[in-house]
């Protein structure tokens, strides 16, 4: 990721991934990497723990938290009296009607009161309310820029057993969650745990017989609530999985849709949306039922204390020991004590989704790192190679590389052939540290890898890929990526626009170096692709080359001029070029023959002819038709 991207090395690569040889972590023999994907109806690892976490990311706004908190609890203050002050009214228009003269003085500043409360509330409630949305915000910013930046020091290895739609679910499907957790659940949970304590607070200063019969109820809701809890943790973490599962088949489907339709897979796909769509709805509508479990069964209790404060009420009312404005405001206050209670209980469960999605978004945040301690310089490197005793497995089990020697003077031009899955691109994921050896060492200019900080090293290198890879933005910006700055020198965009032979379709695009590429670049050709990509090669001017079938998107008359203008950039530079059609590198200095990990064959072109080995049937092969390969 950044490693990639930050980097001249990689700002000059034809795709956003160095490729990963055949039994690779990203497919083949190997199979998935060692970060594969929750096994199914996995509960939360450590809910506890994720809590000690979350709160540890509030912890810096626990002061703005603090006013948002003291303006609920004036709020609910004010509202909680309300139905006390309307209950004076009841009483004063009773007494009133009796004595056969309404007190309207009385009346009129009891309404300015009620009416003063409300207003109160309201103006202290849209406070809080705008301090939560602004706190959330903030958060989730924080929170966004946390895990992108995670992601750009993590290792290639990390991305190699995800897909892109579950690293993206994680990034916004789950820090989406969390944002509405904090801007609804949290002043939600506030709101109610303050109404509960002033409702309590006046009812017992009320009538204390009544309020223990309203709290009868409040062990069967309890009950309720702890139970619809104890199960609904492994649903909502499944619908957070299998959402990330979803959205990721969705992306690589739709990446490759014209594929899907060349050969006719479009019933497999469906197939397989359908299976992890069904997961997502079981999942889903098993933890929304029971989340709605809780309403309609703590509002049954609630109805059954609210039967009971009647009866209690209107035998005290009947015996003259409480006013008919009393009771009135208590029945209120009974109902509005239940629904806090209920909102509670149905908050546990949003809080249980949110330690789901918060628990996958510290998973990313504390993935080991790749570890980075070089000291050395930024100055230049002379581009000297040297391999020694190299060995390197994807999987412990299923050595790859074993022992592994190789000299490269500066300057010379290395051409990598051999069968797919022989090693040839993770020679190259080694060199420039995308993968730490497992034995042995790779030193440049005598210098162990591990002992340059990668931005420094990977700024040696450029790369240019088969697999094409361009962001949405001008042609000109594609090309100054290379450059490794935001700025963009159009001189020099079109100087090395005409060195790869870029400038003549350039000019003829609408706009020429400011036409816009889409977000899938499928607005220009493959062919196109590749050569904005080797002018981006040429933007970052590095000590090492990497080409991998550079000229492979390119028709005949293209691919010669563009030979030409490598051959010019690869003067005085160490060049590693992996190649397949063995008539492109013919003069190169030194020819590696790979075989499964190891280097079977080396020498010049003629040199490896006569020999009639490996190298040889390989060139057969494409030239003549033999068979012996």
């Amino acid at each position: 990721m950044s490693d990639i991207r930050k980097s001249k090395a990689a700002s000059s690569v034809g795709s956003g991934n160095v490729k990963n040889a055949p039994g690779g972590p990203s497919g083949g023999a190997h199979g998935p990497g060692p970060h594969g994907r929750h096994g199914k109806g996995e509960r939360a690892k450590d809910a506890k723990g994720t809590s000690k976490k979350l709160l540890k990311v509030l912890k810096p706004y626990l002061p703005l938290f603090a006013v948002a908190f003291l303006c609920a609890f004036i709020g609910v203050l004010c509202v909680s009296f309300a139905p006390k002050v309307l209950g004076n009214i009841i009483t004063a228009i009773l007494d009133g009607t009796k004595k056969g003269a309404l007190d309207w003085n009385l009346i009129n500043r009891t309404i300015l009161i009620l009416a003063g409360l409300y207003f109160t509330n309201f103006v202290f409630r849209l406070s809080q309310h705008m301090l939560l949305v602004q706190l959330s915000q903030r958060i989730v910013k924080n929170l966004k820029s946390d895990i992108n930046a995670k992601l750009d020091r993590l290792p290639l290895s990390y991305f190699d057993g995800r897909t892109q739609g579950e690293i993206m679910s994680r990034i916004t499907n789950d820090v989406d969650t969390i944002d509405q957790s904090i801007q609804e659940g949290i002043s939600q949970a506030i709101i109610s745990v303050f109404t509960i304590v002033c409702l309590l607070v006046i009812m017992l200063t009320t009538n204390v017989l009544m309020t223990l019969v309203s709290l009868v109820t409040i062990p069967i809701i309890l009950v309720v609530v702890a139970q619809v809890v104890k199960h609904t943790q492994r649903f909502f973490l499944d619908n957070q999985k299998y959402l990330g599962e979803l959205n990721g088949h969705v992306e690589q489907l739709y990446g490759g849709h014209s594929i899907v339709k060349t050969f006719n897979h479009e019933d497999q796909a469906i197939e397989q949306f359908d299976a992890i769509n069904d997961n997502l709805y079981n999942a889903g509508w098993k933890s929304n039922f029971y989340s709605s479990v809780i309403f309609p069964l703590t509002g049954f209790a609630g109805n059954l204390g609210y039967v009971l404060v009647i009866v209690v009420g209107a035998i005290n009312a009947a015996a003259g020991r409480l006013s008919v404005g009393d009771i009135q405001a208590f029945v209120q206050y009974v109902k509005r004590f239940n629904q806090p209670i209920q909102e509670v209980a149905n908050i546990s469960n949003v809080f249980q989704s949110t330690l789901a999605a918060a628990e996958r978004v510290f998973e990313v945040l504390e993935e080991p790192e790749e570890v980075d301690d070089g000291k050395l310089s930024s100055d230049p490197a002379r581009g000297d190679i040297e391999f020694d005793d190299v060995r390197f497995s994807y999987v412990p089990e299923k050595p790859l590389i074993e022992g592994l020697n190789l000299n490269v003077q500066s300057g010379a031009k290395i051409a990598i052939v051999g069968p797919t899955g022989a090693g040839k691109t993770t020679l190259i994921n080694l060199l420039m540290r995308f993968y730490d050896v497992n034995g042995g060492s790779i030193k440049v200019d005598g210098i162990d890898v591990r002992d340059w900080p990668r931005d420094v090293l990977r700024d040696q290198f450029g790369m240019v890929l088969q697999d094409t890879w361009l962001f949405e933005g001008t042609v000109a910006q594609n090309i100054a990526y290379g450059a490794g700055t935001d700025e963009v020198d159009m001189d020099k965009v079109r100087s090395c626009a005409r060195l790869a032979c870029a400038d003549h379709f350039i000019e003829t695009l609408p706009g020429g170096y400011d036409f816009v590429i889409n977000e899938e670049a499928s607005n220009i050709s493959q062919g196109e692709k590749q050569l904005i990509t080797i002018a981006r090669a040429f933007m970052s001017n590095p000590r090492i080359l990497i080409l991998d079938e550079a000229t492979s998107n390119v028709d005949t008359r293209t691919e010669r001029l563009v030979q030409q203008a490598m051959e010019k950039l690869m003067e005085g530079r160490t060049s590693f070029i992996i190649a397949h059609r063995l008539s492109t590198i013919r003069d190169a200095n030194l020819i590696l023959v790979m075989d499964k990990g190891n280097i079977v064959e080396q020498g010049a072109h003629e040199e490896l002819l006569e020999r009639k080995g490996f190298y040889y049937n390989l060139y057969m092969s494409q030239f003549k038709g033999a068979s012996e390969f």
